[in-house]
């Protein structure tokens, strides 16, 4: 064994160079972690399993990756000392030569020898200044240990000891490095894996089956398990690369039930046998020296107050984790979990436990970062930390039977601080009521179907909610419920406020347009750089035009003047009698240019030539040169407006391909946007970071790396003819010469090997069996269909986990149809965006960077309305989804308000070009000024005041008949019929509702203003 030992250099080097690094940056520190000290002792005696994870061990690991037992570490601010056998300072001989100089010091049975040793390190102490940095609490045993103890005592005296556990916790253990993560990773999806698909399985068989086994017993089968590197490999989480060899346990595993608990989780499970109610299982797995963390609660067959004080222990939970963060201080989780308790449960507050978790790594429990009411450190990205919250020893009052009257709880998950939020390693282990709850008793329960999953902090329950289908506001049944009304607006009143607030502390100080854009620059230009540039034939002395060098030579004076196109506006040529003419116009400031053609000038107070005009009687001559002038600037614009629009693509990386193994494929998938050329299937390829879709045809292929992808979504067959795995990009790529930030892999759901048209053999059996088995074959293949995308999907998520790539899937039940671009398509909300994935041009609105949302066009009367995103960066364009069905409102309203979207709503189409001009011109002034206050619409009392205010923003003729294009085809068939509804509404309204005529005269007045708004066009076709 002792031959496959291999130390890793380069690790090394760097682990130790952080590690000096903040030792001598806090020599300088105004409070020390390291407490001053001039040198550290790290002391490693004989392995004992019972202390095998101290800090000196994990000091080991960390550095060198091994264990090396009997060896002293010696550091000073100059060099590392290494005190150890000959044996193993052969692997360490390859540590030298680096920046920090390493010493090895071999030691042997000869007493003389290791004395030598000895003195040459206390020596290096004494030098190093008077305090000396140790692990006090660590114990360390053997003959190695004494003899150093031995010979550390002369100087004992002499020097101060310091604990530099805490320094070595914050420093060396806490944040992990890339590698580090994998491993913790790998650990964490060990732990699941063991845990969902082995244990609930075999614990609900037994229970189910009443089979009588001890906490012991199944304790043992569960540990037998980790000996079986075939069930780890056919895990679907693992990577590829993952060696079932490498694991170990860390602890347990422990199995506790009727109603003997500890919560520490370290005891071994006892004798008992398991019996019904609650079932508390939890374990560790360690994996290349890295630590994970699970514990579940289990409910079976559970009492009311069981089920309601699980459900609370999920919220603490859920509230702890929105505040696992970067920045984050660890004695705020507890407190904030202690005061959630205090505030709805206070007779729970003495059976919580006395911390939320723990760091963990090389270390199952680092005790310098426990998680309890009174440490004060900061939590940092790339840290991983144990969330642990549960109820210990709590009486039922409902309890009957054999159950016992006191039970406990926890839950217990490895977690990754991540800038904004929490990476939860050990996620696969479903906590939610429905995985944890078992139902064998005499009254059972039918089986509830899995919820649909969701990210860390939001809630699911939106997918549940109902979106009514009746045809007009005033008939829906949801306007009944007026306190969930009243919720809703209380809940937009705090958003728009927040929004207010942010908006004042996010341009405070800015004057003007400081959203992030600089202004425009002058661009300077050159023609020629020297005279011997110039063409020959401007030795002719007449115009001539130099595609090359993009230039009009002009003979002035006698000598040949170039002029660039850039600053040339237009030219042209006219006839005056025998002579032709040709008239050159230059940009010059002050000429009321539109503003695609605004641009700065160096010195605009200078003097410009505004035109030359030149005289000839070669009337095709200057024709064919005023041609070839327009035909030179219209390429100009033409590179320009191509140069702008590539700005935003950005060169990718290169894509990693796995060379040891094929990679995972996913065959017979259409790409699009297509490839060009003829329309075959290909295939896609996951590789080390990123995916490769390769054409069958040519060479060609299409690569997109997880660094990139913003947004995975995969979208099932159900209800549509494709089945998609849609990646959104962060920034957009060239597939072919077209640039998108959309790539979508699909397949085609529908039955292609029948043509039913007669072209094609015909199936023979016409009768109803036939007909119900070919409906169940379709159903059958859609199902595999989703099955197989689905499963490369999450493939895809865990390959680019690093990188932040997770699936998201849209919440058909949600799903509402409008018109975003010139279509009718169902838009679905996911959980991070809204989208339209089925037909080009897609849409994918990602929520986060959503300002706040505007509802146009709602009012009484209208079959439908539109819907404006407005985003955070106020430059970017608004997004308009246009004829929303009015029966969607009060879902569309629910949505936005359940996932903390401000928005508002308004009778009429705005001009948004104006309003984020306005926005833009002065931003910190509109927040001043009230920001989206003054799309609200007001009271009642208000409203024609509010509507004033609006007029400056409402759409003119030609942009309300632009924005309304796309509804061109519901206004030629439904107008009639909205007439004949609002007829309907205004009189059924008038007898459940009982408006007054005041009311009433606003709402005509208001659809005046609307009407004389309008498109003539589209009025008179209403009329008609």
């Amino acid at each position: 064994m002792a031959e496959q030992i291999k130390i890793d250099k380069v690790t090394f080097a760097n682990r130790l160079s952080t590690l000096y690094a903040a030792w001598r940056a806090d020599k300088r520190a105004t409070t020390p972690v390291f407490g001053g000290a001039g040198s550290i002792i790290v002391l490693m005696g004989k392995t004992e399993e019972a202390n095998s994870f101290q800090k000196s061990n994990a000091m080991h690991f960390w550095l060198l990756g091994y264990e090396f037992p009997a060896t002293l570490l010696v550091f000073t601010l100059e060099a590392l000392y290494v005190v150890t056998t000959a044996k193993k300072a052969k692997h360490l001989e390859p540590l030298k030569g680096g920046k920090i100089p390493v010493e090895i010091l071999v030691t042997s049975k000869d007493p003389e020898q290791k004395a030598k040793a000895f003195d040459k390190c206390l020596d290096v102490i004494k030098n190093a200044g008077k305090k000396v940095g140790t692990l006090p609490k660590d114990s360390a045993s053997g003959p190695f240990v004494e003899d150093w103890k031995r010979a550390y005592g002369d100087i004992s005296k002499d020097v101060e000891e310091v604990d530099i556990a805490p320094a070595l916790s914050s420093i060396a253990f806490s944040v992990k490095g890339p590698e580090e993560l994998i491993a913790m990773r790998n650990a964490s999806r060990a732990c699941s894996g063991l845990m969902s698909e082995y244990f609930v399985e075999e614990m609900s068989t037994l229970l189910d089956e009443e089979k009588k086994i001890t906490h012991k017993a199944l304790a043992a089968k569960v540990d037998a398990k980790i000996d079986d590197p075939k069930f780890f490999n056919k895990l679907p989480k693992l990577p590829a690369g993952f060696d079932a060899q490498q694991i170990d346990w860390a602890y347990g595993p422990v199995i506790q039930s009727g109603g003997n608990y500890d919560l520490r989780l370290t005891a071994m499970s006892d004798s008992n046998n398991l019996s019904p109610g609650i079932i508390i299982a939890g374990f560790g797995i360690r994996y290349k020296t890295y630590s994970s963390i699970i514990a579940r609660t289990f409910l079976v067959d559970p009492t009311p107050s069981q089920e309601g004080n699980y459900a609370f222990l999920l919220n603490i939970h859920e509230t702890v984790m929105k505040d696992v963060r970067d920045g984050a201080v660890a004695k705020d989780l507890y407190n904030k979990a202690l005061g959630m308790i205090r505030a709805k449960k206070p007779e729970l507050e003495k059976h919580f436990l006395k911390n939320v978790g723990a760091g963990v790594g090389i270390e199952l429990r680092d005790a310098n970062m426990v998680l309890n009411g009174k440490n004060n450190k900061t939590l940092k990205s790339g840290m991983t930390i144990s969330i642990m919250v549960g109820f210990v020893d709590v009486q039922d009052p409902e309890a009957k039977g054999t159950k016992k009257e006191v039970y406990s709880m926890v839950i217990t998950d490895t977690v990754r601080v991540g800038e904004t939020g929490p990476h939860i390693f050990t996620k696969d282990a479903g906590i939610d009521m429905d995985s944890v709850s078992f139902y064998f008793g005499d009254e059972e329960e039918p089986e509830k179907p899995k919820k649909t999953k969701s990210a860390p902090g939001r809630s699911s329950t939106i997918a549940s909610k109902n979106i009514t289908k009746t045809k007009l506001r005033a008939d829906r049944p949801s306007q009944g419920n007026e306190g969930a009304e009243a919720r809703r607006r209380e809940h937009q009143k705090e958003l728009m406020s927040k929004k207010l607030k942010e908006g004042l502390e996010r341009f405070a100080g800015t004057t003007g347009d400081q959203n992030g854009v600089a202004q425009k620059k002058f661009k300077r230009f050159e023609s020629y750089k020297r005279d011997n540039q110039l063409p020959t034939r401007v030795k002719d002395l007449a115009v001539y035009v130099d595609h090359k060098a993009s230039t009009v030579i002009v003979p002035i004076m006698g000598r040949p003047v170039p002029f660039h196109i850039n600053a040339i506006k237009n030219a042209s040529k006219s006839d005056e009698g025998e002579f032709a003419y040709l008239r050159i116009n230059f940009l010059s400031p002050g000429q009321g240019v539109g503003r695609k053609d605004d641009q700065p000038f160096e010195d605009p107070q200078a003097h410009f030539v505004r035109n030359l005009t030149l005289r000839s009687k070669d009337h095709d001559r200057l024709a064919q040169v005023a041609q070839d002038i327009t035909e030179l600037r219209k390429n100009a614009l033409r590179r320009e407006q191509e140069k702008k629009e590539m700005e935003d693509v950005v060169e990718q990386d290169k894509l990693v391909e796995i060379r040891n193994r094929r990679p995972a494929k996913l065959p017979d998938v259409y790409l699009r946007p297509p490839l060009d050329g003829k329309r075959v299937p290909g295939e896609v390829e996951i590789h080390q970071n990123g995916l490769r879709y390769l054409s069958p045809l040519r060479s060609e292929h299409v690569d997109v790396l997880f660094s990139n992808v913003k947004h995975l979504f995969f979208q099932p067959c159900a209800h549509e003819m494709i089945v998609i795995i849609h990646v959104h990009l962060k920034t957009p790529i060239m597939i072919g010469k077209r640039k998108t930030k959309d790539v979508q892999f699909y397949r085609e759901a529908t039955e292609m090997q029948f043509d039913e048209t007669g072209n094609r053999r015909r199936k023979h059996r016409f009768g109803d069996e036939e007909e119900f088995e070919a409906e169940q074959e379709e159903r059958r293949r859609r199902a595999a269909l989703d099955r197989e995308f689905k499963a490369f999907a999450e493939r895809i998520s865990d390959a680019g986990r690093d990188e932040g790539v997770d699936v998201d899937i849209p919440f058909r039940e949600l799903g509402f149809n409008g018109v975003p671009n010139r279509s009718n398509v169902l838009i679905q909300p996911t959980t991070d965006a809204i989208v339209q994935l089925t037909e080009p041009p897609f849409l994918v609105v990602t929520l986060s960077e959503i300002e706040i949302a505007h509802l146009e066009r709602v009012q009484f009367g209208l079959k439908n309305f539109d819907m404006v995103f407005v985003f955070k960066d106020f430059h970017r364009p608004p997004v308009h989804i246009n004829t929303i069905p009015v029966e969607n409102l009060e879902g569309v309203k629910d949505w936005l308000d359940s996932v903390d979207l401000a928005f508002t709503e308004g009778p009429l189409n705005l001009n948004w070009g104006a309003i984020m001009k306005t926005v833009t011109n002065d931003p910190h002034g509109f927040f001043v000024d009230g920001g989206w206050t003054f799309l609200g619409g007001g009271d009642s009392d208000d409203e024609e005041e509010s509507e004033e205010e609006e007029s400056a923003f409402e759409m003119s003729e030609s942009e309300m008949a632009e924005s309304e294009e796309s509804s061109e085809e519901e206004s030629e068939f439904d107008d009639d019929a909205s007439a004949d509804a609002s007829e309907e509404d205004v009189s059924g309204d008038d007898e459940s509702a009982g408006e007054d005529w005041d009311e009433l005269e606003k709402k005509a007045r208001r659809q005046d203003r609307e009407n004389a708004m309008e498109d003539p066009e589209r009025v008179k076709k209403r009329k008609r």
